[in-house]
């Protein structure tokens, strides 16, 4: 099979940019956000390696990877994976639902 394109949603690159300049604002340095792409650019890697090596979720069709206290949701088509959120694990789970669910309260 060929490889997938990766593909981020405007929501999933909005949540990663915002925690690189969290890191950078908060650290004044660069040197964690750069570890930080490192990672998501390695596990990005392994998903388009083996798309199916990360657990399902309880959302149709969204897989998560797992980055420590990040986690990479994403979805699978025949010629792409779609990154839909790059959640930081410490936030509020209901901030998630919101993006999953957008019509629930």
């Amino acid at each position: 099979m060929a490889k997938r394109d990766v593909v981020w949603t405007k929501t999933a690159d909005l949540q990663f940019v915002g925690i690189l300049e969290y890191w950078l604002k908060r650290n004044k340095s660069n040197t964690y956000s750069k570890k930080l792409i490192s990672l998501v650019s390695e596990r990005t890697m392994q998903i388009i390696e083996n798309p199916f090596i990360s657990k399902s979720t309880d959302f149709k069709n969204i897989r998560v990877a797992s980055l420590g206290n990040f986690s990479v949701y994403y979805k699978i088509t025949e010629i792409q994976i779609i990154i839909v959120a790059f959640w930081d694990n410490r936030q509020d789970p209901k901030k998630l639902l919101k993006i999953f669910r957008p019509n629930e309260p």
